[in-house]
């Protein structure tokens, strides 16, 4: 096995292709996947090997479903993966290059592009330009084909996206995290999301659900079983947190495009992983998941094939997740 790329105490990152340096990873060592990888047809990183600029969906799913195939060899058997993944449209004219230019490499990396400039066909379909891929449930559909128990699609609500500039459709603004399991018993934190309770109205709080009879502030719901009424308690002051989460985008002053928000992957680790174990993220990027999984004091494995995002990773958001891990 190669060296690491960089290595400390808490971090340690690998610079290649993500399924290679995996296979060369022990099996059972992570606790926790999260991971939001490049997005089909939508950006140009400008690396040979890049996963995104694959010719057809089809393409692109073998691919990152090989990625994950080898993240359940690495992963607990009580881990988590949360993957992030947002729709492409066919022909979008999109594929910019990190730096937001267009890229002049030709081919299947060529950028000006969009998802295959509408050339998707299939054996069975065709999918007609400007038409959604539904590329994240193409892919969770092949995870679990893999066996993947597909446990929730989380809507990761970005009430602050972007603004579209398409006048025969609505603005997009949500992405799905989907929360992938190899077995029906993980770790699963619940109480560590657990947000305020919230009502609906004051009649929901003063009556009973079974009876017409009020009851006081405070008291929690009764229940009728064999004919007699019994009280639970105190009301719950908090609640599960549900599977639409409002996080707005998060601006990095580093790098030219959006990154998801620090909030994102601190959730989907206080939730998936144990106290002090060790999170991966294999298409590490700007380190975003890494400087999450410090401040929750875990190790974190980042993997990306760019030496240019590992170098903005570590003097940036890996640099002030370790200065406040240890603060």
């Amino acid at each position: 096995m190669s060296e690491p790329y960089y290595q400390d105490g808490s971090v340690c990152l690998w610079l290649g292709d993500a399924l290679r340096v995996m296979e060369d990873m022990p099996e059972s060592s992570v606790d926790c996947v999260v991971t939001s990888p490049p997005y089909y047809g939508l950006r140009d990183y400008g690396v040979d090997g890049q996963i995104g600029l694959e010719d057809t969906p089809d393409e692109y799913v073998d691919r990152l479903a090989a990625v994950i195939h080898e993240a359940a060899r690495v992963l607990k058997d009580d881990g988590t993966l949360w993957l992030n993944l947002a729709d492409s449209y066919a022909g979008s004219g999109k594929g910019r290059r990190a730096d937001g230019t267009r890229g002049t490499a030709t081919g299947k990396q060529a950028s000006d592009r969009g998802a295959c400039s509408g050339r998707l066909n299939h054996p069975c379909r065709t999918v007609r330009r400007k038409s959604l891929l539904g590329i994240p449930w193409r892919v969770a559909f092949r995870l679990q084909d893999d066996g993947w128990i597909l446990r929730n699609d989380i809507i990761w609500h970005k009430r602050n996206s972007m603004p579209s500039s398409a006048s025969d459709r609505l603005t997009v603004k949500h992405e799905d995290i989907f929360l992938l399991t190899r077995s029906e018993h993980y770790r699963f934190g619940l109480d560590a999301i657990k947000v305020p309770a919230t009502v609906q109205s004051e009649a929901a709080l003063s009556w009973d659900r079974d009876s017409d009879e009020p009851r006081r502030p405070g008291q929690a719901y009764s229940q009728h079983r064999h004919g007699r009424k019994e009280q639970h308690g105190p009301a719950l002051s908090t609640a599960n947190p549900g599977d639409v989460w409002d996080i707005p985008n998060q601006p990095f002053a580093g790098a030219h495009f959006a990154v998801f928000p620090e909030r994102l992957p601190a959730t989907c680790i206080k939730a998936g992983c144990r106290p002090g174990g060790v999170v991966m993220d294999p298409f590490s990027g700007s380190g975003t998941t890494g400087l999450a999984a410090l401040k929750a004091g875990c190790r974190y494995v980042g993997i990306d094939i760019s030496r240019d995002y590992l170098d903005l990773s570590l003097h940036t958001r890996l640099a002030q997740g370790t200065l406040e891990a240890v603060s």
